[in-house]
């Protein structure tokens, strides 16, 4: 019966070590609620969130599909589309304003990458630099961040997504990681240089030739013993594959699209108020003429050009239209 124990102990706890080790390993399991209000345009048909006030309907939603990020677009008067980032049920929410979007179709660029394959994420260093940037640098990294071996996602990293922070925005670009190897590059050079550099490396070779004589066996023996010749190596580069945007920050929730400010941006300007703006300078040039032709008015009737003492002077019966009256 001892035996029997021990062997039991000994299995269990086994088992108790790799389900330590497989729990260690599953991290970052995050899922995503994607949404957008009606105006908002994707390449397939989806449903769509009617009401634009009532966004704590939101959290109802993450908790009927299981998610734990909620990224919602919101498009106003069809010209303006604001992001909303939040981590349902207790928050934060971040609203910003997406402007300068380009999709692939537009950019025409050369990188591709696969379709399913899991980028990295590159921040600025900006990031750390503020409070709030920090905690957008972490739902970035809790929304952008595909776990591995997620449902649909390929194994494979062959794509960059670059966070920049640039004039108080957040500036998103995408980059394909293209390797190319160190032969194919040297294959580019001319044959003129190809010729000097072999002529030259000749020259250095019988000269090490024979200084190094009574070492040669040696040398032979030492690279038999390493074996193997090296590996090619690559050169990494970066081609912009698109979309490209810039966000703003506008205002940071402590709860889930509800609660108090904790954060807001003065610098921010609606685009209505700018809209707004530019329709009072395009009807401030109508006032001025309309002014302007007053003011010429009331000259000329100071100078006696529009009046005779006081009163509208008289035609002229040479005028032209008392003759063709």
């Amino acid at each position: 019966m001892a035996s029997v124990y021990k062997t039991l102990s000994k299995s269990n706890g086994i088992n108790h070590e790799t389900r330590e080790k497989t729990d260690v390993s599953k991290k970052n399991r995050q899922r995503v609620l994607i949404l957008s209000s009606r105006g908002v345009t994707f390449s397939r048909k989806d449903a769509k969130l009617d009401t634009k006030t009532k966004l704590y309907q939101l959290n109802e939603l993450a908790e009927l599909y299981n998610c734990n990020n909620v990224f919602f677009f919101e498009a106003r008067k069809g010209k303006d589309l604001y992001l909303w980032m939040s981590k349902p049920p207790n928050g934060p929410t971040v609203k910003m304003h997406l402007q300068n979007l380009h999709t692939m179709e537009e950019l025409h660029f050369t990188g591709n990458c696969l379709k399913g394959s899991r980028p990295i994420l590159s921040f600025d260093a900006a990031f750390d630099s503020q409070p709030h940037l920090q905690l957008i640098k972490e739902l970035f990294l809790h929304i952008f961040g595909v776990p591995k071996g997620a449902r649909k996602s390929k194994p494979f990293t062959d794509h960059v997504m670059g966070f920049t922070v640039a004039d108080g925005r957040i500036w998103i670009r995408c980059y394909q990681i293209n390797e190319t190897d160190s032969s194919s590059l040297e294959g580019t050079a001319t044959a003129a240089t190809a010729a000097a550099a072999a002529a030259a490396a000749a020259a250095a070779a019988a000269d090490q030739e024979k200084k190094t004589k009574k070492k040669n066996s040696h040398v032979e023996s030492t690279a038999t013993a390493g074996g193997g010749t090296r590996d090619k190596e690559t050169k990494l580069s970066l081609v912009e594959i698109g979309p490209r945007f810039v966000m703003t920050p506008i205002v940071i929730l402590e709860g889930s699209f509800g609660g108090p400010v904790i954060y807001e941006n003065r610098e921010f300007v609606s685009p209505n108020q700018v809209r707004a703006e530019l329709r009072t300078r395009r009807a401030g040039k109508y006032d001025r003429r309309s002014d302007q032709v007053v003011e010429r008015r009331f000259k000329k009737g100071e100078l006696g050009l529009r009046s005779d003492g006081g009163r509208r002077k008289r035609k002229s019966e040479l005028d032209d239209s008392v003759l063709f009256a």
